[in-house]
């Protein structure tokens, strides 16, 4: 069971640290005052800010939809590879919205900070494997 967490420890930081680095490189933030500073808000920025919960939301209930078809009969490798399944899904939704606030709307960068810290306390461990296959 180590090699497999470890290995979807290397995705999970591989996804985490390409998120970071593009905010680093992509983002126009001069200072932490930039980051709190949202502007003049109209009514077609609501979406924006819809984002991190729309993102949530989603890849919680993609994540616990696809551990349904764990079986806690099955093998542990079996019942892993679903876990792994589950978890990159949720992650890519979250990925996909923090680039989508980054790239359609930066000012909104907070936003998408956000959604990042809680990716990062995703970080997959064999307690959270073991805890969401017998939640079940």
């Amino acid at each position: 069971m180590k090699p497999n967490i470890k290995t979807l420890q290397i995705i999970h930081l591989a996804l985490c640290a390409g998120v970071i680095v593009a905010f680093t490189i992509l983002s126009n933030i001069n200072s932490i005052s930039d980051i709190f500073n949202i502007s003049e808000v109209s009514k077609n920025d609501y979406f924006y800010f819809a984002i991190p919960l729309i993102a949530y939301v989603t890849s919680n209930f993609i994540y616990k939809l696809l551990l349904k078809k764990a079986d806690k009969n099955a093998t542990e490798d079996f019942n892993f590879n679903i876990f792994q399944t589950a978890s990159i899904a949720r992650w890519a939704i979250l990925e996909g919205s923090a680039f989508v606030i980054l790239f359609l709307k930066p000012e909104y960068i907070l936003f998408g900070i956000l959604i990042l810290i809680y990716l990062i306390l995703l970080r997959p461990t064999e307690n959270r494997f073991k805890n969401d296959i017998n939640f079940l």
